[in-house]
């Protein structure tokens, strides 16, 4: 059974450069890599080329649980798009288009089958508007 794509976007208002070197910078990924506050990204890993490998570990700050959140690269367009593949095999494409009023970000990604779709989409929209929030104050 294909999964659902869900779709999520942000316009984040800095430079193109700013906001690639913010998506793609573990130290960066560590600070705005959480979809709520009780959680955190204790450790960023990142091998930035097509087929090379990320890790990211989300956890409750309580210690309660923690998860890694990890793939490999399909896809690089230095400014453009990124396209991997999460470990479970779904597929995830995010596009970087330059407008008059900043980075329109749009993030294409397959559910799960474990959470509610509305769920998962409350969720990286949740990260991706703290990106935003982060990168517009870098």
């Amino acid at each position: 059974m294909a999964n659902t794509v869900l779709s999520i976007e942000a316009l984040v208002n800095a430079s193109m450069a700013k906001v690639w070197e913010s998506w793609n910078d573990p130290k960066h990924v560590q600070i705005w890599n959480t979809a709520v506050p009780e959680w955190h990204c204790p450790k960023a890993e990142n091998d930035f080329k097509v087929g090379g490998k990320f890790s990211y570990t989300m956890a409750a700050k309580d210690g309660s649980f923690s998860f890694d959140f990890w793939g490999t690269y399909t896809e690089i367009t230095e400014n453009e798009r990124i396209a991997y593949t999460l470990g479970d095999d779904r597929k995830v494409e995010i596009e970087f288009k330059q407008t008059e009023n900043g980075i329109h970000i749009v993030e294409k990604f397959e559910a799960e089958n474990q959470n509610p779709v509305e769920m998962q989409q409350a969720g990286w929209q949740s990260i991706l508007n703290n990106f935003k929030s982060y990168t517009e104050t870098l």
